[in-house]
């Protein structure tokens, strides 16, 4: 039986962000809160009229100046601080934004999800960190088995969705991704679902190419024309995501100059929208700095967009501006004359 000593109950988002390296980001209370000086997984109070999702985007973005991307939800915790009754309500999202600007916070670091037992987390937060850990603990195990499986035979179209459907970790799309890598079958089911109007099917598949591109680019290869043909299409901020992170990965010398006219046109639409996400901005500057290398006449125009992105919030993106204008700076011997932040 519960016993709560406060009789309101607040509703509460957090955020188990994610980076690429599988590190979680954790921050610090300050000295004048309920909790001084206490780690917590960032997140806030629900606004009347707002749905968790939402909230927890806009906690994560007025907080941290950061873009998530929800990928899972924990179960709720409730909890009795006597001063406050909270329902924790726990996303699992990823991002691309690692340099978090604080505004409410004194402090922040990535740990891994095995060292999360000894933060001094505040009481509610211990409970989901001890829920993340035990999700992505039994997964693993699960999907470990059932990926080599699927490797191994035809796997049923229905059992393959829902085995993508279900990932939560890096480590169980890395096993699909080698299903993909040794079944051909499955890479062209991670194509087609790419494409699907299940938003979160199409989310996981799509990050399961990501893998197969970093291991074995080769094997994208063939795709990639239709993949560029496919993004002013997308109505999928995830997908877009990926096939940009495999596009930014990949030989541009392999693409037709029809190919890079269409992907530089869609990538400096995306660094000149205000509506675009930070991943798309990210690693469009990334894919406009390898096509500048084939047609410098594309420099001073990245350099002149990437100087407008100075009013962005996102310290990520700012770093990373400034990384694009120094290695274009570094890519030519006689350097054009605009390439200054």
């Amino acid at each position: 039986m519960k016993i709560f000593y406060s009789d309101v109950m607040i509703n509460v988002t957090c955020a188990v962000i994610r980076n690429e390296d599988d590190e979680v980001l954790i921050v610090q209370r300050g000295e004048a809160t309920d909790h001084p000086y206490k780690w917590e997984f960032p997140g806030g109070k629900i606004i009347p009229g707002e749905s968790d999702e939402d909230c927890i985007i806009r906690e994560v973005e007025e907080e941290l100046s950061m873009e998530i991307v929800i990928c899972g939800r924990l179960p709720e915790v409730e909890y009795d601080y006597r001063i406050k009754q909270i329902r924790l309500i726990p996303f699992i999202c990823d991002t691309l934004d690692e340099l978090p600007l604080l505004t409410e916070h004194l402090a922040y670091k990535w740990v891994l999800p095995e060292d999360l037992g000894s933060v001094d987390f505040s009481e509610a937060d211990v409970l989901v960190a001890d829920s993340y850990k035990d999700k992505i603990g039994v997964k693993m195990n699960h999907e470990e088995v059932t990926v080599k499986q699927s490797a191994q035979s035809e796997p049923a179209d229905d059992d393959l969705q829902a085995m993508i459907n279900n990932l939560i970790r890096t480590k169980e799309v890395e096993w699909i991704a080698t299903s993909a890598i040794e079944n051909p079958s499955v890479l062209k089911k991670l194509f087609e679902y790419s494409y699907s109007s299940d938003r979160k099917l199409a989310f996981h598949a799509s990050w399961a190419l990501t893998k197969v591109g970093d291991r074995y680019p080769e094997m994208i290869n063939p795709y990639l024309p239709s993949i560029i043909d496919s993004l002013g299409k997308l109505n999928n901020d995830s997908t877009q995501r990926s096939f940009l992170r495999i596009l930014s990965l990949c030989d541009m010398n392999i693409l037709s100059h029809k190919n890079h006219g269409i992907l530089a046109d869609y990538c400096f639409s995306m660094l000149k929208s205000g509506f675009s996400t930070i991943a798309a901005k990210a690693y469009s500057m990334e894919i406009l700095y390898k096509l500048a290398i084939i047609y410098p006449e594309l420099a001073n125009e990245l350099a002149a967009t990437i100087r407008i992105l100075q009013d962005e919030k996102s310290a990520g993106i700012l770093a990373r501006g400034r990384i694009i204008i120094k290695k274009l700076k570094a890519g030519f011997s006689d350097p054009p004359a605009d390439l200054s932040m």
